[in-house]
Parts: C-alpha cells; structure tokens; sequence
C-alpha cells in the first residue's frame, strides 16, 4: 500500500453558518489541495467533510496518516465512541442520538477501504500543512 500523509481542517463562520474544508494530501514528495464548503452547516460537520473528501481523493487502497486538529473526529475514531454509537443504532453514551450520522457512515465506509491512523495536533499551532488546512477553509467558507 502506498503510504500519504493527510491534513485536513473545517471552519465555519457561525456555527451554524457558511463553512469550508480544506485538505493536504502529501505523497512522494507532491501535494494536492483540495477544498470546499456549505451554505449553512457546522464546524463538525466541514471537518467530517474535510477527512472524508481527502479519503475519497486517493484512487487505491493507501495506509494513511490523517491529521487533524478536530478531537470531535479523532477522539471519536481513536477512543471507539464511532463504532459504540453505530452499535447503538447511533445513540450516544448518554442517549441522546449521535448527530452527523450521514457523514459517519461516509467516513466508516473509507475506513473499510484505508488503512488510517488519525492524529490530534493542536490548530493554530504553527504546524504548516494544518495551517494551509484553515486558510483552505476559511478562503472557501468566506467566498460563499
């Protein structure tokens, strides 16, 4: 499997409001951006949006490393929450339904076919491809 390195990030002005995503794919030393948004939407769901538009980019089965400045998307990968609320007919923890449900099953669905590791790093950090990620996201989310 070839191995990419993904940054993605989502913003939105107003939460709900008008929201971007930005993504990095990083492979053999060539990069692609990519980006998009919504009318009216929300901050979780442009960085759902974000991990999954990159996921859906790469035309074969990859081992992916996938970072992200969103603990909604990584703690709930990493930490199974995802898979406990599918589980549940996606109901949470404390029974309340799971919100974004469509975007989950997108995303579980490119987890079938990647390999991804999902990494926290801290935004607005300094750490360049994330912070290409938000100008991404933002440029679009402004545009709109």
């Amino acid at each position: 499997m070839k191995k990419v390195t993904v940054y993605t990030d989502g913003a939105c002005r107003g939460n709900p409001g008008k929201g971007g995503w930005g993504a990095v794919l990083v492979y053999g030393g060539k990069k692609k951006e990519l980006s998009g948004g919504d009318v009216s939407t929300t901050n979780n769901k442009m960085e759902l949006t974000a991990a999954i538009e990159a996921l859906a980019a790469l035309k074969e089965p990859c081992e992916v490393e996938l970072y992200s400045d969103s603990k909604y998307l990584t703690d709930a990968i990493n930490k199974g929450w995802v898979y406990a609320w599918k589980k549940k007919n996606w109901i949470k923890s404390d029974g309340k339904p799971a919100l974004n449900v469509d975007l989950w099953e997108k995303l579980l669905e490119k987890l079938q076919t990647h390999k991804v590791t999902f990494i926290w790093v801290k935004g607005h950090n300094g750490t360049p491809f994330n912070e290409r990620c938000d100008e991404l996201a933002t440029a679009f989310a402004d545009s709109l």
